[in-house]
């Protein structure tokens, strides 16, 4: 399969990286197409792997991921460009975290709306699944670092679109996925992100996750 992943950063080189891995082409996207940064993830990762602009990793990918900066993750895919999303699958592993004030980050939406649920809006006929975006990125594509049948989330309008994002995620490894619902889902998955920053600094650590306990009605 063809992959495109906006963001050039930890999560998309480690996500690219194991998507090469299970024998896919991907294509990681930024500002401009001259990143050394990224030339060097090309070299390393090997066949497979290229990159380019946005907008190349917009129109490469059959599914495409966003792992771009959550506070510039509509200019990013405004800079991908809508018809390049349209009809797609696109994984929203960004979270809105807002560093302005330091540390703690706080979150730039929340309770009311979401990071999820605004790409939907602005992107209508793009199918928006929220994931992997509650977890450090080793663990989002190898969910073994952590001991222990552990949970990952998905939400969003498209089931479609869900499956196609659980299929993957099953092939990173993970048993566990749990379907939030729609996307309005993802406000929750988003609001778990300023418990993980203080348990990264309880545990010193930032691999981790949670497991969800049931118990009998």
């Amino acid at each position: 399969m063809r992959l495109g992943i906006l963001g050039t950063g930890t999560v998309g080189q480690t996500l690219g990286t194991k998507l090469v891995s299970l024998g896919n082409e991907v294509k990681l996207g930024s500002r401009s197409a001259s990143n050394d940064k990224v030339a060097g993830w090309v070299k390393t990762t090997g066949r497979g792997a290229s990159h380019g602009t946005f907008a190349d990793a917009a129109s490469f990918g059959e599914m495409l991921f966003n792992c771009t900066s959550g506070m510039a993750s509509l200019d990013a895919l405004r800079q991908a460009g809508a018809k390049n999303l349209d009809g797609k699958v696109l994984v929203d592993v960004a979270n809105p975290l807002d560093f302005s004030k330091g540390m703690p980050p706080t979150l730039a939406v929340c309770n009311t709306d979401s990071l999820g649920e605004q790409i939907q809006r602005a992107f209508p006929e793009a199918r928006v699944v929220k994931s992997l975006n509650t977890m450090s990125a080793r663990v989002m594509v190898d969910p073994k670092k952590v001991p222990g049948d552990h949970a990952i989330f998905v939400c969003g309008n498209d089931a479609t679109a869900k499956s196609q994002v659980t299929e993957l995620l099953r092939e990173f490894g993970w048993k566990t996925v749990l379907d939030l619902g729609d996307i309005s889902g993802a406000r929750g998955a988003e609001m778990v992100l300023p418990l993980w920053v203080r348990l990264m600094g309880t545990l010193k650590s930032p691999n981790f996750n949670f497991i969800i306990s049931r118990g009998d009605m």
